[in-house]
């Protein structure tokens, strides 16, 4: 198989923004081996980001958070190297509590922005998110007036941003939010796979409002790229052969046909028209390559019967995370 030369760009939801249906995850060449069970040094990670800036994907996503700022660091440096993003490339990012004291008010929010604007070396976050406020603070303290989320909005109106966007993981955190915050975007991850559906009824009131949906995780967090042999993690957590069972099934399937377990899990994804980018994240550059053949690898309809026949859970599969930021 060989990669794609070039990829359609699609408006991203009501901004003006044109993004590529795959866009790359950058929050493990920020090394979080307590996230993905390995590290990633700092040649490996920039060698990364210019396969990354070298190829046909036009959109970049990282966090303020990940890898407590090196994710940030590495593609910054990159940036530098290169005098600047290349024509036309898509940054996101997110604005993050405090690492240390998990304050997440208006204040922490701006600190958050000027930080990843530094490290960056670039002037204004073409897509800004505001990340996981669930994990710092409750629905009261994000929409309060010295909240976070009102800060988002008004660094948009400032021009520090062009569009904005909701970045977390329990949907009953998200549904609220998105009901009374008119969001440009929204990124969900590890709840809309081969085999789980947490996110559905979330990704179909956001398209219903107009909000481009950005699907991250496809791999569940590594394991379908990688292989249950190898890989004994799911949703960033190491895992036991029952919560692994459901992705054996796909692998199973995979296996009578010829199709990589990564290729069917990523087309899962793109193949569905609510879905505006599909974000996958990377480690080193032979993954970027590798990302591009997975999405163009031919699966038959009888294959797409199979696998689309598995059941899938409807429960969040980070219920039981414990979440560290490294």
């Amino acid at each position: 198989m060989s990669a794609v030369a070039s990829m359609p760009r699609s408006k991203l939801g009501r901004s003006q923004l044109e993004v590529t249906n795959i866009c790359f995850g950058t929050s493990g060449i920020g090394d979080m081996p307590d996230t993905y069970g390995y590290s990633v040094d700092e040649e490996r990670a920039k060698a990364t980001v210019r396969a990354i800036f070298a190829g046909p994907v036009n959109f970049i996503d990282s966090s303020r958070i990940y890898g407590m700022g090196r994710s940030e660091q590495r593609i910054g440096e990159v940036i530098r190297e290169m005098s600047g993003l290349p024509k036309g490339f898509v940054v996101s990012t997110k604005l993050d509590r405090d690492f240390t004291t998990n304050r997440f008010d208006a204040s922490q929010a701006r600190r958050s922005l000027e930080a990843s604007l530094k490290a960056l070396g670039i002037e204004r976050i073409h897509l800004l998110h505001l990340h996981d406020p669930e994990r710092a603070v409750s629905l009261e303290e994000a929409t309060h007036p010295n909240g976070p989320i009102r800060e988002l909005f008004k660094m948009r109106d400032e021009g520090f941003a062009e569009a904005v966007g909701l970045a977390a993981g329990n949907v009953d955190v998200m549904m609220p939010l998105m009901r009374d915050w008119q969001f440009d975007a929204l990124i969900t991850h590890n709840r809309f796979t081969l085999v789980n559906r947490n996110a559905e009824p979330m990704i179909d009131f956001a398209v219903a409002r107009g909000i481009a949906v950005l699907n991250a995780a496809p791999y569940s967090g590594g394991v379908f790229a990688k292989g249950t042999q190898s890989f004994r993690r799911y949703a960033y957590q190491e895992a036991n052969d029952h919560t692994l069972e459901p992705v054996r099934r796909v692998e199973e399937i995979c296996a009578r046909y010829g199709i990589p377990p990564g290729a069917a899990a990523l087309q899962f994804s793109l193949r569905d028209k609510r879905i505006s980018s599909t974000i996958c994240g990377v480690t080193k550059p032979g993954r970027v390559n590798e990302t591009l053949e997975w999405a163009t690898w031919p699966i038959s309809a009888d294959a797409w019967r199979e696998l689309l026949a598995l059941p899938s859970s409807m429960g969040d599969p980070e219920a039981d995370r414990d979440y560290k930021p490294g």
